[in-house]
């Protein structure tokens, strides 16, 4: 070996010391989702105290909870256009403050009519996190780290409600909903400031190596798969597909419709697990909002074991990527159907076990699902593809709500929405399987290959 061959070796990204600034950003972006999912959660923690405030049923209960969801789906597909154009940082400035504003303005809210205006900016404010997300750990990790990057942000989802659900309901309960309300302004305000100081893509921070740089755009990688998106600009590999292009891929479709799924099973757990367990199990509601935590810890930790840690290792050591993200995608899905337990629980013990296996199963496959965006589509598209499957998952999250409110208003039983939640996910499961099949980028249009 020569002397420059020797150099080359000794400083390649494989053999030098390689600083961690990437992970950084993603325990930056976790924290993010962590503070936003407070504002969530907040609502489900005040469930009794808004209905005998504002006089409503389980009916407009519902409809309030989906509030949020409404604006939120409606800005998933445009924000997929605006994030590849305006990118991470000032997307993610915008929407933190935005959402920092919207806990302010429930606080304050003097009637129904304000406190549906907040959760409707609160939606706008929250829309681009996930995409945002998806895409910044496009950017900041190589391919064989970013479902454990990926996982750190979808476990603080979790981790928000097994933390968040206590102690905001120890804030309501000892000082009332508007100050719950206002403790989780105040916390988002404190992040705004963080991701204004701390956040940059890799090509504009000043502190990045050129040998972590080197690492996370893992050159052997980028030469087996040109199609990727990593070719020289103007070239048709790098051109943006629209809206309706991505529309038509049964990868993006069975991923959007599997997403969907279990967001519904998701969002019906946020926003009425601490109402079923006080109502139906007959539990008062600090023990509820103790109970509630459990199986949201548990799924904390499947989420970052298995959809994180697991996935990255086995990918490590030389298992075909494709077949261990399906794996742990379609096999988690189906620990969700654990939710049909819990549809004839006759005790508190029974439906914590029943939950846990359905949220903990599901947990375990959400960072796979999200980290798939990169994996499945070119990097122009990835927001854009971020935003469709967010968008469906929406959806998904307003029928939730909707429906169980009705649902349980209609027979006094949570039975009949975790049945429907089962039956959904067994559709999920099905687009899994049939649509999205092996996890791998589209193959190039004629004129391009």
């Amino acid at each position: 070996m020569s002397e420059q061959d020797s150099s080359l070796s000794r400083n390649s990204p494989r053999h030098a010391h390689i600083r961690r600034r990437r992970w950084r950003i993603a325990w930056l972006l976790g924290i993010g989702v962590l503070v936003n999912f407070f504002d969530r959660v907040n609502l489900s923690v005040s469930h009794d105290s808004l209905i005998a405030a504002f006089g409503i049923s389980d009916v407009a209960f519902g409809y309030l909870s989906s509030s949020y969801n409404w604006t939120y789906a409606l800005c998933q597909l445009p924000i997929g256009v605006v994030l590849d154009k305006l990118g991470v940082r000032r997307v993610g400035r915008i929407g933190t403050f935005i959402w920092s504003a919207a806990s302010f303005a429930a606080s304050a809210a003097p009637n129904l009519s304000a406190f549906f205006g907040a959760r409707f900016l609160l939606g706008v404010g929250e829309a681009p996190t996930f995409p945002s997300n998806a895409k910044a750990i496009g950017l900041w990790f190589p391919e064989r780290e970013r479902s454990f990057a990926t996982s750190l942000n979808d476990s603080a989802a979790k981790f928000a409600s097994a933390i968040g659900v206590p102690v905001i309901g120890i804030v309501l309960i000892h000082a009332g909903w508007r100050w719950s309300f206002a403790f989780t302004g105040a916390i988002s305000l404190a992040y705004f400031l963080l991701f204004w100081r701390v956040y940059r893509d890799p090509d504009d921070d000043p502190e990045l190596t050129d040998v972590e740089r080197l690492y996370i755009e893992d050159q052997g990688a980028a030469l087996s798969a040109p199609d990727r998106g990593l070719t020289a600009p103007g070239r048709v590999e790098d051109r943006t597909s629209s809206l309706g292009q991505l529309l038509s891929q049964r990868k993006v479709l069975g991923l959007a419709l599997g997403f969907g799924a279990y967001n519904y099973v998701f969002f019906l757990l946020l926003y009425w697990l601490p109402a079923y367990l006080s109502s139906a199990l007959h539990i008062d509601l600090l023990h509820s909002f103790i109970y509630t935590s459990v199986p949201w810890f548990v799924a904390t930790a499947t989420d970052l074991a298995f959809g994180g840690f697991l996935v990255d290792l086995l990918v490590q050591r030389g298992f075909a990527q494709s077949a261990v993200r399906r794996t742990v995608l379609i096999g988690g899905t189906a620990f969700g159907l654990g939710i049909l337990g819990a549809a004839h629980a006759h005790s508190a013990s029974q439906a914590l076990i029943w939950i846990t296996v359905s949220l903990s199963g599901l947990a375990a496959a959400a960072p796979v699902a999200w980290s798939l965006p990169s994996f499945i589509a070119r990097r122009p598209d990835v927001g854009k593809v971020g935003g469709i499957i967010n968008f469906s998952g929406q959806v998904s999250g307003i029928a939730a709500s909707i429906l169980t409110g009705y649902l349980v208003s209609a027979h006094h039983s949570y039975a009949a929405a975790f049945a429907v939640a089962a039956a959904y996910l067994a559709i999920g499961i099905a687009g899994y399987l049939f649509l999205l099949g092996r996890i791998e980028p589209p193959p190039l249009a004629p004129d391009a290959a």
